[in-house]
């Protein structure tokens, strides 16, 4: 793995605890948050599951029950909510061989969809049960870090300051990009490797479209431009991931796009006919 060995090495302290642990990893969609998860564990789950990405509750519960029973539950339909869906948890934990129980609960805020009470049922899960047993490892990630950060770390209820360790996982550096690209057998020069980091930044999951056999620009005209290309629906999708209502956001950054220079908030409303204040109230 490139980098990410402080990360690393803060998952194995969590892992080596002799109490129950509730880690939350959040960062950028791409940036490689369920591959850093996956590949220090090396599979070694007690229970893992992803959140849906435009899925109602009825969706999510019954995804949630596919991954239940894929780890060995039987013996249950799909649940009803997310206090029953959490029970259900509970016995494939206690069922686990496993001396530490490695829970990974991927894109966890796609679950809490509108009067789910799916972070109500989370805490009473934490606080009622996993806690206690002093064998839980609890590992959350989320894109959309301001639902991490208000629902999870700024809880003013049941998880306020239950979250025991956080990771914010950050694109790679231009060096780790160097290294990325020397372990993949890619020939380019420093010069190169900096075009491509100005355009799509230190993200891992686009470095990994470029192609030896073509040069930056015909890479760039690949990835995004031709037709079919993967990266086409890039921009709609990573705004689509990290909020409920993305069309505002996208027009607020093609606003920002189109200008030389800075704009203010009032200068956004007025471009884009909305109030001031709606600006970021419906975000």
């Amino acid at each position: 793995m490139i980098g990410r060995k402080a990360e690393q090495d803060e998952l194995m302290r969590m892992y080596e605890s002799n109490e129950s642990e509730f880690v939350a990893i959040y960062g950028r969609r791409r940036v490689g948050k369920t591959y850093l998860v996956r590949e220090t564990f090396d599979g070694q789950f007690t229970f893992q599951h992803s959140g849906l990405a435009k899925g109602g509750m009825k969706r999510q519960l019954a995804n949630f029950a596919v991954s239940l029973k894929s780890f060995g539950l039987s013996g249950h339909g799909t649940p009803k909510n997310w206090d029953e869906a959490f029970v259900m948890l509970r016995e494939v934990i206690a069922a686990s061989e496993f001396q530490r129980k490695v829970v990974f609960i991927d894109e966890m805020p796609w679950l809490d969809t509108p009067r789910s009470n799916f972070v109500s049922a989370l805490e009473g899960f934490w606080n009622g049960w996993a806690s206690a047993r002093k064998d839980v490892l609890l590992i959350v990630c989320g894109s959309a870090a301001s639902w991490i950060a208000k629902k999870l770390f700024r809880n003013r209820g049941g998880l306020h300051n239950r979250v025991t360790c956080r990771i914010c996982l950050n694109p790679f550096t231009l060096c780790e990009c160097e290294s990325l690209v020397r372990e993949r057998g890619l020939v380019m020069s420093r010069a190169e490797i900096a075009e491509c980091y100005m355009a799509f930044g230190g993200i891992p999951y686009y470095w990994r479209y470029l192609d030896k056999r073509f040069s930056v620009a015909q890479n760039l005209d690949r990835m995004f431009f031709v037709d079919g290309a993967p990266l086409a629906d890039e921009f709609v999708e990573l705004y689509s991931s990290l909020f409920r209502n993305s069309a505002l956001p996208r027009k607020i950054v093609k606003e920002l796009a189109g200008r030389l220079s800075g704009m203010t908030r009032n200068d956004i409303a007025r471009a884009l006919g909305i109030s001031a204040s709606g600006v970021t109230a419906q975000m």
